[in-house]
């Protein structure tokens, strides 16, 4: 059950208004503000890149993690932590995947105030700190598959410049590594990799797409790539997740080896797969929110529903028993009663609609009188009158609405995103209008990044999750297309 608060709240001094921003015209000013102004997360840390993540932030990390841990945990994977660092040599090993890396690792040189004998590699990703432990644990095919997974956080020096959740250099994020005893074993693997992705994004009702990535773009080592990219409402992608078959190119490089059924030695297929969970709050609250603040789907807001007694004079009392009476009726969700006597009930709902409290239950003298309560849901903006008897039941359903609302609204949204372009002049102007071009593409790189070049916007991939067939020339070069792909700009 929910754990029914009573005024626990701090409203901060001087908030402004989030409705002062669009969040389509102004959506890198809305973001920033919201975050902060919202208890996400404080971006004043005084090192670059790293940020704190105040209350709600920290309670929706939570969340997402234990959705996707939860996931994991039913498909075979078991949870594993690995050390924070590996040595230069074990880096090194992997060419392909040192290279995809080397200008953004941390590196530990000193310790205790003397030199370190051996430089010590911060982690980016894991692969080479996980893969020397593979070697030791895998022996024979009785050992395969191997699932496990580890919810940690990576360092990388972004060269860019850092955005909150977006792009930052300390990144919260769950990955899992597998071993099989065959290339069919991972290829199925792949496939329920994706789809575990696929139950959490759509828990939390985000728009997005699951795209192969062209192979110069590919995850450095891998033998092919599969990314899920969000939209955002400034026509940018947020990639959110990234399944990475890897083949046989890291067992071989770290000599991992097992002895097969007929009792000859191979080497194990593998994939990586990683879950961003910064990125998937930064989708959820750019993709839901509106001008007056965040608004979460039931699975994460840190308050579901939040009772506001609308006192009148002499009342005071039986309105606040009421209130609480009412909180307490809500089983199993995360309710507040705001019953703090200084503060209007106007105040209360800015603030919980800027929060972004799925449900608000207000409840006045016609509400104790006629035992009813008016029940507000944040997305439509829309009110109803409904007997306490229903109430519990009522609200229940209605959060199961708003969640469905919210994911049909972002699917929505991205699919107006999309827009089939021919022409390069075409492409520029629609990628400064913030929209997500559809084209067909010839496969070669130099196609590729001519294309970038014209129209500012990068080759995403090909739809993982449909077939979509070439009918006419390269965008760029006219000859025969071979793929149609999307191109748009990204975070």
């Amino acid at each position: 059950m929910g754990k029914i608060l009573y005024g626990a709240v701090v409203v901060k001094a001087g908030m402004a208004a989030v409705t002062a921003l669009n969040k389509f015209k102004n959506f890198s000013e809305w973001f920033d503000k919201l975050l902060l102004d919202a208890r996400i997360v404080d971006d004043r840390f005084p090192v670059k890149g790293f940020s704190v993540y105040l209350e709600n932030g920290a309670f929706i990390l939570k969340r997402l993690r234990n959705l996707l841990e939860s996931e994991l945990d039913a498909t075979g994977h078991v949870e594993m932590l690995f050390p924070l660092v590996t040595t230069e040599e074990l880096f090194g090993k992997e060419a392909q995947h040192i290279k995809g890396f080397s200008g953004e690792v941390y590196v530990i040189e000193s310790a205790g105030g003397s030199p370190l004998e051996r430089k010590l590699i911060i982690r980016p990703t894991s692969e080479t700190i996980i893969y020397p432990m593979f070697k030791i644990w895998i022996r024979s095919h009785a050992d395969l598959p191997l699932l496990v997974y580890q919810s940690n956080n990576v360092y990388r020096y972004e060269t860019k410049a850092t955005r909150p959740l977006l792009r930052v250099r300390e990144i919260p994020w769950n990955e899992a590594h597998t071993a099989h005893a065959s290339a069919a074993d991972a290829e199925e693997q792949v496939r329920k990799a994706v789809e575990i992705y696929r139950k959490v994004l759509d828990r939390v009702c985000l728009g997005y797409m699951i795209f192969r990535r062209p192979d110069f773009d590919k995850f450095a080592g891998a033998k092919y790539s599969i990314a899920f990219d969000a939209w955002t409402p400034d026509g940018r992608v947020n990639q959110v997740g990234t399944v990475h078959n890897l083949g046989k190119n890291f067992s071989k490089v770290f000599e991992i080896e097992f002895e097969t059924r007929d009792g000859k030695r191979d080497n194990p297929h593998q994939l990586c797969y990683g879950f961003g969970y910064s990125r998937v709050m930064a989708a959820i609250i750019a993709q839901h929110g509106d001008d007056r603040g965040c608004i979460f789907p039931s699975e994460v807001a840190p308050k579901q529903v939040v009772v506001v007694p609308i006192y009148f004079k002499g009342q005071e009392e039986v309105i606040t028993a009421y209130a609480r009476r009412v909180g307490e009726s809500l089983n199993g969700l995360r309710v507040l009663v705001d019953d703090r006597p200084d503060t209007t009930p106007g105040e209360k709902f800015y603030y919980w609609e800027m929060i972004g409290v799925p449900v608000r239950v207000e409840v006045g003298p016609r509400e104790v009188s006629e035992n009813k309560a008016t029940v507000f849901r944040r997305d439509t903006l829309e009110k109803e009158l409904i007997d306490f008897e229903a109430l519990n039941e009522h609200v229940h359903g209605l959060l199961k609405k708003i969640d469905a609302g919210l994911a049909a609204k972002s699917k929505r949204m991205m699919e107006q995103m999309v827009t089939d372009i021919t022409d390069l002049d075409e492409g520029r102007n629609a990628i400064a209008a913030r929209r997500i071009l559809r084209v067909e593409w010839c496969g070669r790189t130099e196609c590729a990044e001519k294309l970038k070049e014209s129209v500012g916007g990068e080759v995403r991939g090909t739809r993982y999750d449909m077939t979509e067939i070439p009918r006419n020339g390269c965008i760029v070069c006219q000859q025969q297309a071979r793929e149609v792909v999307y191109v748009a700009r990204a975070y």
